[in-house]
């Protein structure tokens, strides 16, 4: 129960500030600079979003070392985001699945991709102190 309940904090953190950095850079970035350029501004942030969301998680709720409940505290929010990014996310920018992943910029997208698996390591990856 610890670490579904960690999964879960742990995606509404990096998700919540992902949705605000989202909106940020379609409204004020992308018309400046690009999409392309815009979303690869935007993954160090996410990158440093998720250490920081990882770490915090994980000493607060006192999830366990074992690299099975880290594993599945990763997993479990990368589930999760994969509802909310396929689910909402697509609902909202009226897309289809198919449409969603024809109309990801091939560098940014790829990027994106990557950070989805940094995110699910993420917690395995955080060392007891």
């Amino acid at each position: 129960m610890q670490v579904l309940k960690a999964g879960a904090l742990y995606f509404a953190l990096v998700f919540a500030a992902g949705f605000l950095l989202g909106t940020v850079r379609t409204l004020w970035v992308v018309p400046r600079i690009g999409a392309r350029m815009a979303e690869l501004l935007e993954a160090p942030i996410m990158l440093a979003v998720t250490i920081l969301a990882a770490r915090w998680t994980v000493v607060h709720l006192t999830v366990p070392h074992a690299a099975s409940a880290r594993l599945a505290m990763g997993c479990i929010a990368l589930l999760l985001m994969l509802v909310a990014e396929f689910g909402f996310v697509l609902w909202i920018r009226g897309l289809s699945f198919r449409n969603y992943l024809s109309s990801r910029d091939p560098v940014s997208g790829t990027v994106h991709y990557i950070l989805l698996g940094v995110f699910a390591l993420m917690p395995l990856l955080m060392v007891r102190r």
